[in-house]
């Protein structure tokens, strides 16, 4: 079997986790196989497993490209701009994570049998790029509001990405889940990603 390059590999990897992004956008966690991710890629089925064992890993895999993405942003943020206020600051934030609905999907919906179901080393990886993450944020923090302490900015990221689990159901509702609620009478007020995030960084980011 003749030799590939590495880069050949990485490009191989990249269209499966492609593929998966690509069928995500319209069709369910549970309703996506590996026989269809390989229906969308250019090479036969059984490839994939050169690469994946399950669609979890899969699934992990474009988790942590979601977060390499943000991390990159979040230390452009942290490096390149001007001090910004602290209203400023959750403007930033929030926009980033408005671009990013697929992470917010992904972490409300699936996480737990993306972890559950990947190789250990597939998770330390993943690990490591959330750990990216915070660490960018947390620069972020350092950066802009210079008199926030490290309890102050602990107690921060403890509370924002926990809360980051629950923006994608309140942001991305079907109409018959909004039939539902109207049924049931729940004057319920829908909010944008950039509007529940923006007003939860206000809180957060205000100076006790």
């Amino acid at each position: 079997m003749p030799k590939v390059s590495e880069e050949f590999l990485l490009a191989r990897r990249e269209e499966i986790i492609d593929a998966c992004a690509k069928l995500y956008e319209t069709m369910n966690f549970k309703d996506i196989t590996l026989k269809e991710i390989g229906h969308a890629t250019s090479f036969n089925r059984t490839s994939i497993y050169n690469y994946f064992n399950t669609k979890e890993e899969i699934f992990l895999a474009l988790m942590q490209r979601e977060y390499d993405s943000w991390a990159e942003e979040m230390e452009t943020l942290a490096r390149d701009r001007k001090t910004l206020t602290r209203s400023e600051l959750a403007d930033a934030l929030a926009r980033s994570l408005e671009k990013r609905e697929r992470l917010l999907k992904l972490l409300s919906m699936n996480h737990y049998d993306m972890e559950e179901n990947s190789r250990i080393e597939n998770l330390v990886e993943f690990k490591r790029s959330y750990g990216k993450t915070l660490k960018a944020v947390e620069h972020c923090l350092e950066r802009h509001c210079p008199d926030m302490t490290e309890k102050d900015r602990e107690a921060f990221i403890y509370a924002y990405f926990p809360f980051m689990y629950g923006i994608y159901p309140y942001a991305v509702v079907t109409d018959k889940q909004k039939q539902a609620m109207e049924e049931a009478g729940i004057n319920f007020k829908y909010h944008s990603v950039y509007e529940l995030t923006y007003h939860c960084l206000q809180k957060l980011l205000r100076k006790r």
